[in-house]
């Protein structure tokens, strides 16, 4: 029955998530020559870059909360068509405030989409086979680097009519989710009740199996308000946090790391970037399906976060190119937390709390894709290198590791004055 659910809905979501990873970290690849080109700054490139968060933590408790008001299909393809459109519009830029402005507005309008397949995914999988779901899911992330690094690199060598090869870039990479979202109102369902793939026996063992799972919730706990007042919630927003000043920091200056040791073209540059995207999509499949086999959540988040940690330290005293692909492969490779962390996220509250929960987390944990890209920028243009930065960054990913044991006590603790178990391990 998993199998089966796996197959019919993570190749769709899949797709759609590598469109929005693509869209959202083209930047860095851009940046190789609108930097330049527009006369921008380190730190006005990081500040633009990491403004995405800012707008993108704005709306994700509301843009969840609509989705279920108005369900998946219908907010899916809102979202996608809006994004789509936003991120075309980023050839247009000629300044610093048109540039903040729609990285501003291109994380409002994507707000919604990753919180929302997120819930999507819980009211479709029981929580024993939700870490491999969601695993599978956002290994669409790194793959979208491999896919996007040699893309982003050609596309950087075109130069047709007036538009220079940045410009070609973000107009074709922004196509893609405006024609997927008219396809998303195609064949998206809500439940899944409507899903015409699914007999009428397995449609009652899902119904069932969520339910029990659902009603392992005290109906006190099924509100906005219980999702702002679970410290749960907010540990697990601070280790979210440090996984996201981490990938995101590497993501958007990855193209302009290799470029300080390597001095090939464009084109190499992205199929350079492509490796350490490679490493990290075969990392959080492997953590994901070993963390619901054993069962385990706490420890798969802290390794990984640690592990991450020293890759980006490595990175930062790298200087070769050789070194400096493989401490970032190790660096990113600690997004392979993610599995188990939204395993963990989602089977904490259940019915409009989970929505708001999963909102806080996705939000607030975000505001790290600023953090990280900014501070990086920032330290770059007062020292000259990277060095200082992918340091900085380190230290949030071991603040995120100590959180992530933190968090596992807590809910051990819940769980038995709760009477509840955790989470067994899938059979087989």
């Amino acid at each position: 029955m998993v199998r089966k659910l796996t197959t019919r809905l993570l190749p769709f979501l899949f797709l759609l998530y590598v469109v929005a990873y693509l869209d959202r970290i083209n930047v860095g690849f851009a940046a190789l020559q609108m930097k330049a080109q527009l006369g921008f700054s380190d730190r006005v490139y990081g500040l633009g870059a990491g403004l995405f968060f800012a707008g993108y933590f704005c709306l994700q408790v509301p843009s969840n909360l609509m989705l279920v008001r108005v369900g998946a299909r219908r907010w899916i393809a809102f979202i996608m068509l809006t994004w789509g459109i936003i991120s075309c519009a980023m050839m247009l830029v000629s300044r610093a405030g048109e540039f903040y402005f729609l990285r501003l507005a291109l994380g409002a309008a994507e707000a919604g989409f990753f919180p929302g397949i997120i819930l999507y995914l819980k009211h479709w999988f029981p929580a024993s086979a939700r870490a491999r779901a969601v695993s599978i899911f956002m290994t669409a992330g790194p793959l979208a680097g491999v896919i996007g690094g040699p893309i982003s690199g050609a596309l950087l060598e075109l130069h047709a009519g007036k538009f220079a090869g940045w410009q070609w870039l973000f107009l074709i990479e922004g196509l893609p989710a405006i024609v997927l979202a008219g396809v998303v109102w195609v064949v998206l369902k809500d439940q899944p009740d409507q899903a015409q793939w699914l007999d009428t026996a397995e449609k009652r063992w899902l119904a069932e199996t969520l339910a029990q799972e659902a009603a392992s919730f005290h109906p006190s706990e099924d509100s906005v308000f219980m999702a702002f007042k679970d410290s749960r919630v907010w540990l697990l927003t601070m280790v979210y946090f440090g996984a996201t000043t981490c990938s995101y920091g590497v993501s958007l200056w990855l193209p302009s790391v290799i470029k300080q040791t390597f001095s090939g073209s464009n084109f190499e540059i992205g199929l350079l970037s492509a490796l350490p995207y490679i490493v990290t999509a075969v990392a959080m499949v492997l953590v994901g399906l070993h963390s619901d086999r054993s069962g385990e959540r706490k420890w798969h988040l802290a390794l990984s976060a640690f592990v991450g940690a020293l890759g980006l330290w490595g990175a930062g005293m790298a200087t070769s190119t050789i070194a400096e692909i493989l401490m970032l492969s190790v660096a990113l490779a600690s997004f392979s937390m993610m599995g188990p962390f939204w395993a963990i996220s989602t089977s904490i509250l259940g019915g409009t709390a989970a929505a708001a929960g999963i909102a806080i987390i996705n939000s607030v944990g975000n505001l790290g894709g600023f953090v990280g890209p900014y501070v990086i920028g920032w330290i770059k243009e007062m020292t000259g290198g990277f060095r200082g930065g992918l340091f900085v960054v380190g230290a949030f990913m071991v603040l995120s590791g100590i959180m992530a044991l933190v968090v596992g006590r807590e809910m051990k603790a819940e769980l038995r004055s709760a009477g509840r178990v955790e989470d067994p391990p899938l059979p087989g």
